[in-house]
C-alpha cells in the first residue's frame, strides 16, 4: 500500500491480519508471542497496543513506557540495517504499482537476510577446512484446534483481556529489576 495509507489500515488489509484472526495464527505465533503496537492500533489477542490516554495512571503510564522501550530497540536495528546497507536510507524507487512494490519488498528482505548472514558467528557455518556446512530443519505443521470467528466486539474484549495481562506481566519485571 503506498506510503500515505495508515499502519493500522495497511495491518488491516494485509495476509498478516487475516491469517492473525484465522485457524493459521498458529503459523505465526508461539504461545504467548504478539506484536507490539503503539496507541492508534486497538489491542487483540495477538497484537498488544498502549493506552491511548494513561490518564495519569501510573500503570498505564509505566507500562506504555516499556512498549516504547522496545520500539526505541527495534528504532536502533534499523539504523544499524540502515548503516550497513545504504541502498535503504534513500530509496529511490516509487510505489506505482504491486510489481514495484514487490521489487522493494524483496529487495529489503534480501538486506535483512545478508544482514542476519553476516551477523552469524564464522563457527556456526564454516567448517575447518572451510567448506560452508548447513543444516536443514525440517517444518513439522501441526494444525490448531479449529477456532471459531469473532465478531468484533468479541476481539476488542479479547484484546483488552490480553492487554492486561502483558502490562501486568511487563510492570512485574520492571519492579523486580528496579527493586521495587
Amino acid at each position: 500500500m503506498p506510503g500515505s495509507y495508515h499502519d493500522v489500515t495497511c495491518l488491516r488489509q494485509s495476509s498478516l491480519w487475516k491469517k492473525m484472526h484465522s485457524q493459521q495464527q498458529h503459523l505465526l505465533f508461539d504461545r504467548g508471542q504478539y506484536l507490539l503496537g503503539d496507541s492508534g492500533y486497538t489491542s487483540g489477542e495477538r497484537l498488544v497496543a498502549a493506552f491511548q490516554n494513561a490518564g495519569g495512571d501510573k500503570d498505564k503510564t509505566d507500562f506504555n513506557t516499556c512498549i516504547a522501550h522496545v520500539r526505541i530497540a527495534n528504532e536502533h536495528c534499523i539504523g544499524i540495517l540502515k548503516s550497513r546497507w545504504h541502498s535503504l536510507k534513500e530509496v529511490r524507487t516509487q510505489l506505482k504499482n504491486r510489481a514495484k512494490n514487490q521489487y522493494l519488498v524483496r529487495w529489503v528482505r534480501c538486506c535483512i537476510l545478508l544482514h542476519n548472514f553476516l551477523n552469524r558467528q564464522r563457527d556456526d557455518w564454516t567448517k575447518a577446512d572451510g567448506t560452508i556446512e548447513v543444516e536443514v530443519e525440517s517444518e513439522v505443521q501441526i494444525p490448531a484446534p479449529p477456532t471459531p470467528p469473532l465478531d468484533e466486539r468479541a476481539m476488542i474484549a479479547r484484546g483488552r483481556r490480553r492487554r492486561l495481562e502483558v502490562q501486568s506481566e511487563c510492570l512485574a519485571y520492571m519492579r523486580n529489576v528496579n527493586g521495587h
